[in-house]
């Protein structure tokens, strides 16, 4: 999880942070809260709409909080109403896959009801795996319940959505499928502390100017970080200290978790301008921070600007990242409005805080990274043309682990290693040998979460070794901690969003998987040592199935 590393609080200052939701969502806020006792101080408030963001104003007169955690509909009214930052916990791909595969245990047809933006990808996801869907979407809760009424009147007998949907889904006699997973949830809240951290930085900035850059401000990772052995990664890391010579804006795309912000940090940290002196690197999500905080965010904000402006004004990421690396992930998130104010200071080299009039010049190398295909976006009109070819003067282009599978057991064993210290304990002395015996199986894999996914598999298995040190790290025990590495998952056509997600904790049966149909069942038995459960996931079909398929084969 990404909350494993201690954020730069004071422990007696930690950051206030509130989550705002009702029905079912308020559990799994709840039960995510206990993981982040030790990082903040969480209070759950179990309102929604009007009443919410009434409760909210009242009692910021008196009290501090550094964000507000909601979801769907709730969060979506609550961000234009409340002067403190609102993080959107938005639901991933794979939790989409995974809430449709449980309510086609149901149903053969199913319906989905999202919050007024349809998800695109589904039609194809749909058709590639023989769903039914009917995807509908709604703006306020009678419009949710027509909907609802109106897919069950069409014969569909399980919905899924948020808590609203559910609860409406399941008030009509239907079966509601919850689609959030925990991995969303801890996610928003990962993006909380981070904002938290960020004011927390500023303040800190603002009563030590000319001091010495704070390490949280420092780029942690450099080139011997980017591991691998394959063409590919030798390849990238020529290209990282060739781009690190120029000051030039330099544009990363790659699928999630390739390791865009590593790629950018050894970047700065190569260049001969940050080399032994202490020069900023300050990193952004422009995709999970609502646009309105987004602009003050970036290029800050005069007293007075907006309700509830910090008093004295507030220095902006330009700023603070000035002589340094200003690093924007997802910057394909970025709004157009914002898109036009970012050209501004690229041609300018100086911005001007939000309510201000006064220029400040600043000298900012600019990294940006996205996993989506900005030239696409430029075509569709959601990007602008001359703010790309501005961000992409010089551009890197990162493998997927999948195309680099020579890399999977390097990285696996040092992520273990890893994983182990954390814990305390330590790797097997025959280590390499048992990583190696699961070469077949890590390699067959097809990481759609990529380095990311295999750096939490890691965590996960080194749990489990460090509470059972006398167990042997063998295939078949990798398989019952991680049973998605025999479902073979494959990455939709396209790279969408749905395919994309990070498997961590998903069932084989819970994925559904695209199968190599010219494989044999013995091969595939022989594969699994004849371990017949093994296979029958592995190709998505019931024991009964394969014992008749293997019969048929065999001719017996």
């Amino acid at each position: 999880m990404r909350h494993s590393t201690p954020l730069p609080f004071d422990v007696n200052d930690k950051p206030v942070i509130w989550t705002v939701s009702v029905s079912r969502l308020y559990d799994l806020f709840r039960d995510i809260t206990l993981e982040y006792d030790d990082l903040a101080t969480i209070e759950p408030i179990n309102l929604g709409f009007d009443e919410a963001a009434r409760h909210i104003r009242e009692r910021m007169a008196t009290e501090r909080c550094d964000a507000v955690i909601a979801a769907g509909s709730n969060a979506a009214y609550l961000k234009g109403r409340l002067s403190v930052p609102v993080v959107i916990a938005k639901f991933s791909g794979f939790d989409v896959m995974q809430a449709l595969a449980r309510a086609r245990r149901v149903s053969d047809r199913i319906g989905i009801v999202t919050y007024q933006e349809r998800l695109p990808e589904l039609a194809e996801f749909a058709g590639t795996f023989g769903f039914d869907v009917e995807q509908r979407t709604y703006a306020t809760e009678e419009d949710a319940r027509a909907q609802i009424n109106d897919l069950k009147a069409s014969g569909i007998k399980a919905i899924v959505g948020a808590g609203l949907i559910t609860d409406l889904a399941e008030e009509a006699g239907l079966t509601g499928v919850f689609v959030y997973s925990a991995a969303s949830i801890r996610h928003a809240f990962d993006d909380a502390l981070e904002m938290a951290r960020l004011a927390q930085l500023e303040s800190n900035r603002s009563r030590t100017r000319g001091a010495v850059v704070a390490d949280t401000l420092r780029a942690k990772h450099g080139i011997n970080d980017l591991r691998g052995d394959s063409e590919a990664m030798e390849s990238l890391r020529q290209s990282v200290l060739l781009y690190a010579k120029s000051p030039a804006t330099v544009l990363i795309q790659g699928e999630t978790g390739c390791g865009k912000e590593l790629v950018a940090q050894a970047i700065h940290r190569e260049s001969p301008r940050t080399l032994g002196q202490n020069r900023p690197f300050v990193a952004v999500n422009c995709g999970a921070i609502a646009e309105s905080l987004l602009e003050s965010e970036l290029f800050g904000h005069e007293e007075g600007a907006f309700t509830g402006a910090r008093r004295g004004g507030h220095a902006g990421l330009f700023e603070a990242a000035n002589r340094g690396t200003l690093f924007l992930d997802e910057i394909g998130e970025m709004p157009l409005t914002l898109q036009t104010r970012l050209l501004r200071v690229l041609e300018e080299r100086e911005v001007v805080r939000v309510g201000g009039t006064r220029p400040i010049a600043v000298n900012v190398r600019i990294i940006s990274a996205t996993h989506c295909d900005l030239e696409q976006r430029v075509r569709e009109g959601r990007f602008r043309a001359d703010l790309f070819y501005r961000l992409a003067v010089l551009r890197l282009s990162l493998p997927p682990l999948r195309a680099r599978q020579e890399d999977v057991m390097t990285l696996a064993e040092w992520s273990l290693k890893n994983a182990l210290a954390s814990l305390g304990a330590r790797p097997h002395p025959n280590l390499h040998a048992e990583m190696a015996a699961c070469a077949p199986l890590l390699q067959r894999y097809d990481w759609p979460g990529n380095v990311r996914e295999l750096r939490n598999l890691a965590e996960r298995l080194a749990l489990f070794l460090a509470a059972e040190p006398l167990q042997a790290l063998t295939p078949a025990f990798v398989l019952s901690v991680a049973p998605e590495l025999a479902a073979r998952a494959a990455p939709l056509p396209g790279g969408s969003g749905l395919a994309t997600a990070s498997a961590s904790g998903a069932t084989a049966s819970a994925l559904p998987a695209v199968r190599p149909s010219a494989e044999s069942i013995s091969s595939v038995l022989a594969r699994f040592g004849g371990r017949r459960d093994a296979a029958a996931d592995y190709l998505g079909i019931s024991r009964t199935t394969l014992w008749r398929k293997l019969r048929a084969e065999t001719g017996e």
